[in-house]
């Protein structure tokens, strides 16, 4: 994005209306901090992405972290979240690295497209940093009773310039309809896939076919969870070049790692 583009989202951002969590801020209701973890494009040995990933203020699992989310503190917990992985990003030098930023959110925890999302552009805005380096990544889509309200959630964060991943593809609810429905500019691999793909032929097979079918859809696939060199390989053998895992860089907390590259 140019700078009259930016300044032109600047300006709609300041002019759009605001609900009144919005306008007045939302307090954090648990104490959290960011891990960040690349998503490495193998073929051109580069970051792609990093992924914010919630921890503690000591370093707390994201697990220990989300059991404390529930009906009450959901909205208030999400809205933080984006915040902390923006400015948290932009303080560790993000923008300058070239990658994108990728956020996980919670469908249920959005009321109004318009209006929630209008804490994650004020804080990008302050921060100068660009909506076209975000990506939203949809989490919990079993949890999503509405369909309707989703599509509505995905087509206000493209107007507004975001990409949008669907996440753990081939697991629970994030199927192939879902996929047909979305239209998503990402989609991520469930790590079940990944695992053991060498020995697995079937799997393989259907790796591949999910990775020609997102070239024909236009749709980047993310292999996740690759954690041992002969999945990295076979990976690159299924034509899928994009990969997050332990075995190119684990999450790094406040910081941005760097990666390293297996060697066959």
């Amino acid at each position: 994005m140019d700078e009259v583009g930016w300044a032109m989202v600047k300006t709609e951002i300041k002019n759009a209306p605001r609900c009144e969590a919005c306008r007045e801020g939302v307090a954090p209701p648990i104490p959290i901090s960011m891990a960040f973890q690349p998503i490495v494009d193998t073929r051109m040995g580069s970051v792609y992405a990093y992924e914010a990933l919630v921890r503690g203020l000591n370093q707390e699992p994201a697990g220990v972290i989300l059991r404390q989310v529930n009906a009450q503190n959901r909205y208030a917990f999400d809205q933080s979240c984006r915040v902390k992985a923006i400015e948290l990003a932009s303080r560790l030098g993000l923008v300058e690295t070239g990658a994108k930023l990728s956020i996980n959110f919670m469908p249920g925890a959005v009321y109004s497209p318009a209006a929630c999302i209008q804490l994650t552009l004020r804080t990008a805005a302050a921060l100068d940093f660009p909506t076209d380096r975000l990506i939203f990544e949809v989490t919990e889509v079993e949890e999503v009773t509405d369909r309707g309200h989703l599509l509505g959630i995905v087509e206000e964060y493209r107007r507004q310039g975001f990409q949008v991943a669907l996440d753990d593809l081939g697991s629970g609810y994030s199927g192939l309809n879902l996929l047909a429905d979305l239209a998503p500019n990402m989609v991520k691999m469930d790590m079940a896939l990944t695992r053991s793909l060498e020995e697995r032929p079937a799997a393989a097979a259907i790796v591949l076919k999910l990775r020609e079918l997102c070239d024909g859809l236009g749709i980047t696939l993310v292999a996740e969870g690759v954690e041992t060199v002969a999945e990295f390989e076979a990976l690159r053998r299924a034509g899928v070049h994009l990969m997050q895992g332990y075995l190119l860089a684990r999450p790094a907390f406040e910081a941005l790692s760097g990666f390293t590259m297996p060697v066959p």
